[in-house]
This record gives C-alpha cells, structure tokens and sequence, in this order.
C-alpha cells in the first residue's frame, strides 16, 4: 500500500516534533511519502498529483479544515471516481477540525494516527457526499471555478467574520477560538444589512425566499465547534444526503441574542428556529444571489465577494478511511 502524506506545517496543534511521530508511525505501516506544503495551493496541487497517480492508494492530509479542502480539491479535480481515485484520510491538526471530528475521528492527531492504522488494518471506510460551488451562469461571477466543499459554506455574514479572522492571523494573532468570537462581534457592530437582507434563495420548484440577511449551507452536523462545545445550525445535515440550507432574515440585536443562544444550546435534535429562521434539508441544487457583493467562504476559507453561487450536493464523492 503506497500513501501520500500532505503536512501543513503551518497546522496550529501540532509541533515539528509530533509531525517526524506522526510520519514515523504511519510509515512502518506502508510506504509512505511526506511533502510539506509550501505556498497556499500546494495541498491541491499535490491532491491533484495524487489523483492522476496509478500508484498512490491513500491521501493522508495532517493539518486543518483548509488543508482538507485542498486536498480533497486536487483529488476530485476531474470529478468523483470512487473506482479509481485514492481514499482520503484526515490526522487533525487545525483548531477546529471540523470534518475529521464529524467522521469521528480523534481530535486530537497522535489518537488519530492510531485511529487511521486500525482502520486501514480493518479495511474500514466510509463514502461521503460533498457541497460544490460554482459561479452561477449569467452572473458577474460566472467565470468562478468551482469548488469542492466538505462541511460548509456560506454568503454574507459569517464569511465576513472569516475574512475578519484571516486578516487578523496576516498580522500575527493566533487563531484561536477567542479570536473568532471577537471578530462576529465586530462583523455585528459594522454589518450594514443586518436588518435588510440581501440575499435570495432560489430552489428549483419551489417559491424564491428573499431578504436573508445570512445564509450557511451545511454538508453535515455539526456545522462548527466552540471549543469542544458543537453548534448544530442545521441538525439534520449529513454526509448521506444532499445539502442543508439555514437563512436568517434579520441580523438585530435582539435576533441574534436569541439565534446565538439557540446555537450555543443546539443538538442533533434542534437548532436555530423562529419566524426569521429559514431551514431546508437534503437539497441537491440551488442558488444565492444576492443584490451587492458580499463575504463568500467554503470550509472556514474566505474566498472573496460573489453576488450569484450555484450549489450542488454530490452523494458518494469520495472515500474516506475511518
């Protein structure tokens, strides 16, 4: 079995040193070869190597949501092929680590490890489906690639409080989940739409629903961790069925004092709801627009401003080691 490693050097909870530990336990168990990243991009052009590869069995990617995102780009840049593509294999070493933690992995990379070499000794796997994203035709950002997401996505106001945590983390802050927490109060503070939303959902068949003020769109449960605390906004999201749509129409202070509330007491069984809350489950495709361009992010990455994005979820994209 040959396996390629992608190391993120730059992954926030694990050392240098923990990393050779880490290479050094998975390569008694196959022939492995580890690369390092070194630019933004190189995840997904080393997926992509990956893919195109007649002899690499597995894609082991050790780092955070973003390394993931890049990984499982590269590998699906053709699209899905569970017959011939490598299976993905996550070790967490992000601060949230979203999708390995949905899988159930360990969070924490040493257990993880030892999570995946049981695994692959088991021949244990699962087949997960995945969000992608385009630029919608005969909008400004119809020359958008697409992209591939793994556990969320999201217009407006949380992608304005990722690019907030970015921007924060280019002048050396940590990311942290304190950081976060100061930055969606500041995306709240300075929000312009907050009580005249600017986004319109279109699901074909169904009547469009207009003025969303924020819109997540979730690919599984939980949608993030505060902590080790899970926030649920669309409980019945899952790697099995198609995309979760949550829109909230007014971002007052008295709306979210109650929606943040309801996040943070969220559960598998119920997440945030009222007569503003907008909540759609197992969708396979549909459209956001919005009437200026706002904050857009895919798996924690702010990816700029769009105006229109086309979603797809895809069942059975891709084979996961677990």
């Amino acid at each position: 079995m040959r396996a390629l490693l992608v190391v993120n050097p730059a992954a926030t909870t694990t050392s240098a040193r923990t990393r050779d530990v880490l290479i050094h336990a998975l390569a008694s168990e196959m022939k492995l070869e580890a690369v390092t990243t070194e630019y933004r991009g190189h995840a997904r052009d080393l997926g992509r190597r990956a893919a195109d590869s007649d002899d690499i069995d597995i894609v082991v990617a050790l780092g955070g949501d973003g390394t993931v995102n890049e990984v499982v780009n590269g590998l699906l840049h053709k699209g899905p092929d569970l017959e011939n593509l490598p299976s993905l294999a996550v070790v967490p070493g992000g601060s949230t680590n979203v999708f390995a933690r949905a899988l159930g992995i360990p969070n924490d990379a040493v257990e993880a490890t030892g999570a995946i070499l049981d695994a692959l000794a088991d021949r244990s796997e699962r087949t997960v489906g995945l969000g992608l994203a385009a630029g919608t035709p005969g909008s400004p950002d119809e020359a958008v690639p697409e992209r591939w997401f793994t556990f969320c996505a999201g217009l407006g106001f949380d992608a304005g409080v990722i690019g907030r945590v970015e921007q924060q983390r280019e002048r050396g802050k940590r990311s942290t989940h304190a950081l976060y927490v100061r930055q969606v109060l500041r995306q709240f503070l300075e929000e312009p739409h907050r009580r005249d939303g600017l986004i319109t959902l279109d699901v074909p068949g169904q009547d469009p629903v207009t003025d969303l003020a924020l819109s997540v769109i979730c690919n599984t449960a939980p949608w993030t961790y505060l902590g080790n605390r899970p926030m649920y906004a669309a409980p019945r999201a899952s790697f099995d069925t198609g995309l979760d749509i949550l829109g909230l129409r007014r971002l007052s202070t008295v709306a979210v004092t109650r929606y943040a509330t309801q996040l943070l007491t969220s559960s598998p069984e119920k997440g945030p709801h009222g007569k503003h809350a907008v909540s759609l489950h197992d969708l396979t495709d549909f459209t956001l627009h919005s009437k200026a361009p706002l904050p857009f992010q895919m798996d924690g990455d702010h990816l700029g401003l769009r105006t229109s994005v086309t979603f797809t979820g895809v069942r059975r994209a891709l084979r996961v080691i677990v």
